[in-house]
């Protein structure tokens, strides 16, 4: 008899039990690792209002914020699919 193989994600290999956890960064929800999406929080700053305020006073990091999959719906990082697996697109308006 052929063994028959498990579901993988194509960029794991191993098994979900040895994932580590990670709280939201909106909801507190704890999720792990390999359902989060990544944003990134900050801003950039223009050359010239660098050169007026000082690059030494200014803090140029970007946080970066794990999102669970129901904070990614709603606020509009994912778009949710279709049963086959397709993007849904918004239906215009009328005018």
């Amino acid at each position: 008899m052929a063994s028959i193989e498990t579901y993988k994600r194509g960029y794991h290999s191993t098994g979900r039990g040895h994932q580590s956890t990670i709280v939201c960064g909106f909801c507190g929800k704890v999720v792990p690792r390999y359902k989060c999406n990544i944003v990134f929080r900050g801003f950039n700053i223009d050359n010239t209002i660098l050169k007026d305020i000082g690059s030494e006073n200014v803090n140029q990091t970007k946080q970066k914020i794990y999102v669970c999959p129901s904070c990614a719906r709603r606020r509009g990082i994912v778009q949710k699919k279709n049963e086959n697996g397709l993007k849904i697109t918004k239906k215009k308006k009328r005018k």
